[in-house]
């Protein structure tokens, strides 16, 4: 039962990167009503955020280039999620910002009691 427990915490970490992705991305295209400066922050906020999950988080850490742990990584989680959810604020969809916060740090909680951060 906890094995199973887990496996839906981590799904719930895997769809959570997804929805910042998707959450900056929104927040890029709702920015201004110029089409190019909608592209650019459409597409350019989440090829940021990629980018530094690559580098720095990607698969747990043991796929990125420059594996963040402890602290680092901590901060790094809160700043990836977090900006999600402030994105999605900053796009005037406050209950889903909301939701991605409170989900991640649900999901965050419980990677540190069963220790699989």
């Amino acid at each position: 039962m906890l094995a199973a427990a887990k496996n839906l915490n981590a799904l719930l970490m895997f769809v959570l990167e997804v929805a910042v992705l998707v959450s900056v991305g929104y927040w890029g295209f709702t920015v201004s009503s110029n089409w190019g400066l909608k592209l650019l922050a459409g597409l350019g906020a989440p090829a940021l955020f990629i980018t530094l999950w690559a580098l720095f988080a990607a698969g747990g850490g043991e796929n990125a280039i420059y594996p963040l742990t402890g602290l680092a990584r901590a901060a790094l989680e809160i700043i990836w999620f977090g900006g999600g959810a402030l994105a999605l604020y900053a796009a005037g969809r406050t209950v889903p910002a909301v939701v991605l916060a409170a989900l991640f740090v649900v999901n965050a909680v419980l990677r540190i009691i069963w220790k699989t951060v």
